[in-house]
């Protein structure tokens, strides 16, 4: 009897020990690839739909870590392992986007650690690219134009944007906005030059990560020449730049269009167009008007309308429109 229970017994654990290393480690494919892939494009779907919410930053660093779990819990190629480590610096990259987006500049400086360390074991340049053409954003925003423009001539060096005008493009039009900091109008003229030719060069059939697609055309180069030419002073080249982005902005972009409005809002001002101004400025829908970019261009409009024309009519109406709608202080 006893031998018959040692002998049930090591069969057991005999039977249940060649389950296990039948079973092995789990394989990870293209499957899983696909799978987060899918979760991306819905990340970058949310940041058109909304942008800069802390929401948004912390899916996409959890989504990061559950690419980079993936690469601990099976055994893979080296291709897709390659790919996990470019999708898991795709996540970071929209995480670092959405702080950016959201004025939390130090988690996005964190976030760029991250994403380019991932980046650079992923060895695809075209994360690459959007992980330091963030850079170049990340430091034209806290207003440093020379670490700018160097995170930015990373990105323009890359393989990439050697072999595909659109990212060029997209370099170029980057570096346009930048060099509006320092004031140089002719810089922003002649980035924008070579940004226009490398766009009307891009193939739009060609096979492009979602990222870029979903966003970078001619509306975006015009609301960065919008954005370089407002910061070095040029407000027509700034106004007519607005206009042209926003009649060929697509429809899903929301928050960029309220960009732009708020944008092409200041120009007029500029100018002394202060009822058109005002008018522009009320037309940003108060749904938008919450996001962080968005709030603070409207609330630094409304300090320099009252600077240059305090107590006038369009002065009043902007102050009475704000306090009531958006709540923000002018």
């Amino acid at each position: 009897m006893r031998r018959d229970f040692i002998a049930a017994a090591g069969g057991t654990a005999v039977a249940a020990l060649t389950s296990t290393v039948a079973a092995g480690p789990r394989r990870i494919g293209i499957t899983d690839i696909r799978q987060l892939q899918t979760r991306f494009a819905e990340v970058v779907a949310s940041d058109h739909r909304h942008g800069g919410r802390l929401s948004i930053e912390s899916r996409a660093g959890q989504l990061a870590d559950e690419a980079l779990a993936l690469q601990e819990s099976g055994i893979a190629t080296q291709r897709i392992r390659a790919q996990l480590y470019a999708t898991a610096a795709s996540f970071m990259s929209s995480a670092m986007w959405a702080a950016i987006d959201g004025r939390r500049f130090e988690a996005a400086l964190q976030h760029h650690q991250k994403a380019a360390s991932l980046a650079a074991m992923s060895g695809d340049s075209s994360i690459q690219f959007r992980i330091w053409s963030h850079a170049g954003s990340l430091y034209r925003h806290l207003g440093r134009p020379g670490d700018a423009l160097a995170a930015n001539d990373v990105a323009r060096n890359l393989p990439i944007a050697r072999r595909d005008p659109l990212f060029a493009s997209l370099g170029h039009a980057r570096h346009a906005a930048i060099h509006g900091l320092t004031g140089d109008t002719n810089a922003v003229r002649r980035s924008l030059g070579h940004a226009q030719e490398a766009l009307d060069r891009a193939d739009p059939s060609a096979s492009r990560p979602l990222w870029i697609t979903a966003f970078y055309d001619q509306a975006e180069l015009d609301s960065l020449a919008l954005a370089g030419y407002l910061s070095a002073g040029s407000w027509e080249e700034a106004e007519a730049h607005a206009h042209r982005s926003t009649a060929l902005r697509r429809g899903a972009m929301q928050r960029a269009s309220a960009i732009t409005t708020a944008r092409l809002a200041h120009a007029q001002l500029r100018q002394g167009a202060l009822e058109p101004a005002v008018a522009t400025a009320m037309s940003v829908p108060a749904e938008v008007s919450t996001h962080p970019r968005v709030t603070g261009m409207l609330t630094a409009f409304g300090i320099k309308l009252t600077d240059r024309a305090a107590g006038s009519g369009p002065a009043r109406t902007w102050a009475e429109y704000s306090h009531e709608t958006w709540r923000i202080s002018t």
